[in-house]
């Protein structure tokens, strides 16, 4: 009998420490080899560290929500000696090769015991909060009984049939969360925004009928292999226009030593949900792209985003953000800027409004872009003209790609 201890592992391309976001396992327990032992946290990404071996939990290294430092220990299993790799530690339970069947009816994937806590991905987690569902009621079919979607997808199904009608009571229990993994990452990003920078915004409504006519049009006639068009696109070409005009507007800002950095590289970060939380990928050398190369790489990252896959780099390295909720983008918002950048574009619905023309009303699509500035390097006036500029090019969407 032997010992194997896991590391805090460099999961980050040279990072120095990471986030302990959650535990999959507990002492005591038995885990195979490729096990997901835990989850951590860096920046805005999370990785689950598999078992290398088969062995017994003997030790965890913290609470979830610890910061660990690469290469500190983590979680000690007890093992059988080298040599005897096919075997199990001493008092470790022997599969069988022939497990018994289940009795008719029951679930081979039982649910948790009362009390004991499931184990389940933060996105699995995620979900099942949004939808009032308690994981210690779902079978596991994962290793360990660890819950997954699937799992979620088919105590949701089973739920659906059932007819029973709930009691009405009132339900008086407060649920402490901790705040971990990249919801955390995301508390400490938007405070350090927030309280650092002064901002400035600046809502300006902006006539996108042409535009939007126009995108219908390249929409249906588009060849099998491109992307459909959303109104991003267009809006990261006029920011390329608008930047030519005020290249300050695309840079970051080191409040400690002065300096602002201007980048000659568009890259645009774009706010993304995920089940994990806000996310910005980023579409690198806008610049560089044209329309359809925008709208391909767009939708690649954000569903890299939302999938979990994306890389570090493709989540990091903006030098300018927009954000949009789409249908959800209501009137007008006050986006907080993406540090150090000085500058966000906030994308609000598009609406049918009645516009008058100086003879009658008439029906005109109609949205409001909110954008806010770092007033330590944006002038009012500054961003008013970046605004006023970008409204030009998307009212006029000839402009955007021919020089007038």
């Amino acid at each position: 009998m032997g010992e194997h201890l896991i590391t805090m592992p460099d999961v980050g391309e040279g990072i120095a420490e990471a986030e302990l976001a959650e535990w999959f396992v507990t002492v005591g327990e038995l885990v195979h080899e490729d096990t997901v032992l835990a989850a951590v946290t860096t920046d805005k990404a999370t990785a689950e560290l598999p078992s290398p071996v088969t062995g017994r939990v003997v030790w965890l290294g913290g609470e979830a929500g610890d910061i660990v430092a690469v290469g500190a220990p983590l979680i000690r299993l007890a093992v059988e000696d080298a040599g005897d790799a096919d075997q199990v530690p001493d008092g470790l339970p022997i599969p069988n090769a022939d497990p018994p069947s289940p009795a008719p009816g029951h679930d081979p994937a039982a649910a948790h015991r009362e009390g004991e806590k499931a184990s389940a991905s933060p996105a699995v987690r995620h979900r099942a909060r949004k939808a009032g569902i308690d994981l210690g009621r779902v079978p596991g079919s994962g290793p360990s009984g660890r819950v997954t979607h699937e799992d979620l997808d088919a105590y949701l199904t089973g739920d659906a049939r059932g007819t029973g009608t709930p009691s009405l009571r009132p339900n008086t229990t407060v649920e402490q969360i901790k705040v971990t993994g990249v919801r955390r990452k995301i508390a400490e990003k938007m405070t350090l925004a927030a309280s650092r920078i002064p901002h400035i915004t600046y809502v300006e409504e902006v006539d996108v009928t042409a535009l939007e006519d126009l995108r219908s049009t390249l929409n249906a006639n588009r060849r099998a292999e491109r992307p459909k068009l959303t109104l991003l696109p267009f809006l990261m070409q006029a920011l390329v226009r608008a930047i030519a005009d005020q290249p300050h507007l695309n840079a970051l800002y080191d409040d400690e030593a002065g300096i602002l950095h201007q980048h000659g590289s568009v890259h645009v970060g774009v706010a993304t949900q995920t089940p994990a939380g806000l996310v910005v990928p980023v579409v690198r050398h806008v610049e560089a792209r044209d329309l359809w190369d925008c709208g391909a790489e767009l939708t690649r990252v954000t569903e890299a985003a939302r999938t979990g896959s994306a890389t570090r780099q493709e989540l990091g390295g903006s030098t300018i953000t927009v954000t949009s909720l789409g249908a959800l983008g209501g009137i007008a918002s006050t986006p907080i800027i993406n540090h150090p950048e000085v500058a966000i574009i906030g994308v609000n619905r598009i609406a049918t409004r009645p516009v008058w023309n100086g003879a009658a009303f008439i029906p005109r699509k109609m949205m409001n872009l909110s954008s806010s500035f770092d007033h330590r390097v944006i002038d009012g006036w500054d961003a008013a003209v970046f605004v006023q500029r970008i409204k030009t090019l998307l009212e006029t969407p000839a402009l955007i790609f021919v020089d007038a």
